[in-house]
């Protein structure tokens, strides 16, 4: 998928994925727990950026995005410090 931003030095450009009610054991997570683990997919990244690429799947900490919203699309910019981990 082509990104309509581009983004800058070591940010990335991310569409948010739907929080998994059930964990990887097969529990499933009240609406009112804690925190969820954010994950989204990378659209486009920064020219800066090392550690991630185009298709990733990462995890992030939730506070630290900026939201964004081009035409019906939502994305979400992140400093590449702000990324946690990629999914397999």
């Amino acid at each position: 998928m082509n990104s309509p931003l581009q983004p800058l030095a070591d940010y990335v450009v991310a569409q948010e994925e739907e929080a998994s009610v059930k964990t990887a054991s097969g529990l499933y997570l009240p609406d009112n727990a804690a925190e969820k683990p954010k994950t989204a997919k990378v659209i486009a990244v920064g020219k800066e950026v090392k550690q991630v690429k185009t298709g990733d799947r990462v995890v992030y900490k939730s506070y630290s995005t900026t939201e964004v919203k081009v035409g019906n699309e939502e994305y979400i910019l992140i400093k590449e410090e702000d990324i946690l981990a990629t999914v397999k």
